[in-house]
């Protein structure tokens, strides 16, 4: 058996062992991953595990360096699959050893990966394979209810970022009738940069550098978002649609970065920003929006707790490399 790159080939072979472990039909998402790889295979992994001509297993990952406040690149395996007819032959670990060995080029020690709570043969295999829970929560919430009454307030650097909100201020009038909302630009990347840094601390140019081009390339899909103050830009968030990850057969909406100016601070700028895209979100028909954070980060946790979002029936896991 040898482990190689996934080629477009394989597309038929991948789509047919996928349906069968998970029931559902994801041809649209693994045409999808191999277009994106072929046009960035720095940000997107595959290994295919072959028996000659015959394709016996799968492995498909991506590579983050800044979502959900990350400081390192981490490898994100999404989807993987290996053919019920050759499982017990060591198919699944001869994948995760060349996973492993990718990750070591690009300097990733951490691989992530989620699973419903109910997917327990999925769950044996992580824990066979040297997972182990996460520090993180993940949280979701409905489209459906777009009203958010939550003012963010965002403090000066070198303060602990809290989010929630001590004003008890319950207005129910939209913040986005007040504070004007707009799709993300290209122009706009200088100002996050530096408001980012503003908050975090740390330049991480690079990483909005690839989210913005992203934002760019997905200009039909208005899902990352910009505030304005009298002309002035407040704030903004980041927010993508995801078509499969993690054997999902629904499109879900992956809440990555928000970030508030501090000179905006109770203005309502953050609620504007999350009521403009849940609006926007529920008009493309995505029904979920989900993100992930520190277990411990108990200031955005309230926020969002505040803006509707509760714990999702994912868990997150994660395997240490090196």
């Amino acid at each position: 058996m040898t482990v190689r790159a996934v080629t477009s080939a394989d597309l038929d072979r991948v789509v047919e062992l996928d349906r069968r472990l998970t029931g559902q039909p994801r041809a649209d998402f693994y045409k999808r991953r191999l277009a994106a790889q072929a046009a960035d295979p720095k940000s997107f992994i595959s290994f295919a595990a072959a028996d000659g001509a015959v394709l016996s297993g799968f492995f498909f990952a991506h590579v983050l360096d800044g979502e959900f406040g990350g400081q390192a690149p981490v490898v994100v395996l999404d989807a993987l699959g290996v053919d019920p007819d050759m499982r017990g032959r060591g198919v699944g670990r001869k994948l995760m050893v060349q996973l492993e060995e990718a990750m070591k080029a690009l300097g990733a020690k951490e691989m992530v990966t989620q699973a419903d709570w109910t997917e327990h043969a999925l769950i044996r295999f992580f824990g066979a394979n040297g997972f182990s829970l996460a520090p993180r929560l993940m949280l979701e919430r409905s489209t459906a209810e777009v009203e958010i009454d939550v003012p963010v307030e965002t403090p000066s650097h070198g303060a602990e970022i809290d989010l929630s909100d001590p004003s008890g201020d319950q207005s129910a009038a939209l913040s986005r009738d007040v504070v004007p909302v707009r799709s993300m630009a290209d122009s706009d990347q200088a100002a996050i940069v530096h408001l980012d840094k503003k908050i975090t601390g740390r330049d991480r140019s690079g990483y909005y550098r690839r989210k913005i081009a992203e934002v760019m390339k997905e200009s039909s899909v208005r899902v990352s978002l910009v505030a304005e103050i009298d002309g002035q830009f407040a704030g903004f968030v980041m927010a993508r649609v995801g078509y499969g990850e993690f054997g999902r057969a629904e499109p879900v909406a992956i809440l990555d970065t928000i970030g508030v100016e501090p000179a905006f601070a109770r203005q309502h700028v953050g609620r504007a920003l999350l009521s403009q895209l849940f609006a926007n979100l529920g008009s493309l028909r995505v029904e979920k929006v989900q993100t992930e954070v520190a277990w411990n980060g108990f200031g955005l946790l309230k926020f969002l707790e505040r803006s509707g979002f509760s714990p999702a029936q994912r868990l997150v896991f994660r395997r240490r490399v090196g």
